[in-house]
């Protein structure tokens, strides 16, 4: 019993800490000050909106919490321990998956191949190693299972060429990449922004379904009832 409730006060104290802390960071592009010394305190299972006009740093924040940017001060902490990105594969390896908002999807290529663009899966054996055959069946079979543990009914063949898709589904592929090889945080980028009402509504229900898979989900937006939401 004791050893079940000292588990238990454990469990409890990592939920009250940050995933994710970054303090004082401070970009500056030429006389342009784009960061000023902010600080960001990211939960476990938390949804953190961070909200402002065009123009008021947010895209610099959170390409400073990817990899994307290097700020010129401030410190970045996972789980309690200081990180430095230099790229964004860095942030990758922690965990931290980024949706931006021109959605580095290839419209030319199908779901499958762009929910693993840059993370291609080889065939086993010789097909593999040798001749360096993708394992095209497995990837989509994996695809398949990303969007279906998202809830996105309106996607069903994974041959599908992006192109052909509109931009709620197009969102929700990316979404759904960010899903599958994110472990603990998922970043985006004024998801919505181009969005229909009913699309925009699919991509809302699609972060609320993040926070249910366990995912710390860091929100940009200046859509303010779409925050609230």
């Amino acid at each position: 019993m004791n050893a079940m409730t000292t588990l238990q006060q454990a469990q409890a104290s990592q939920r009250n800490l940050p995933i994710l802390e970054a303090r004082n960071l401070v970009k500056n592009y030429g006389k342009v000050a784009a960061l000023r010394g902010v600080d960001v305190d990211l939960y476990p299972g938390e949804i953190l909106g961070v909200i402002g006009d065009n123009g008021a740093g947010k895209s610099t924040l959170i390409k400073c919490l990817s990899g994307a940017e290097v700020p010129d001060t401030g410190t970045i902490a996972i789980e309690g321990r200081e990180v430095s990105f230099r790229e964004p594969t860095d942030a990758r390896a922690v965990g931290i998956e980024t949706v931006y908002q021109n959605l580095a999807v290839s419209p030319a290529l199908d779901i499958a191949s762009n929910l693993f663009l840059a993370r291609e899966e080889r065939r086993s054996g010789v097909l593999g190693t040798v001749f360096r055959k993708l394992d095209r069946k497995g990837m989509s079979k994996q695809a398949t299972k990303a969007v279906q543990d998202l809830g996105i009914t309106t996607i069903q063949n994974m041959a599908q060429a992006v192109e052909t898709l509109s931009g709620g589904q197009r969102q929700a592929v990316a979404v759904a990449r960010a899903a599958a090889f994110g472990s603990k945080i998922v970043i985006l980028d004024e998801p919505t922004a181009a969005l229909g009402v009913r699309e925009s509504s699919m991509v809302l229900e699609l972060i609320r379904r993040l926070r249910e898979q366990g995912l710390s989900v860091v929100l940009i937006s200046h859509n303010m009832p779409h925050v609230w939401e």
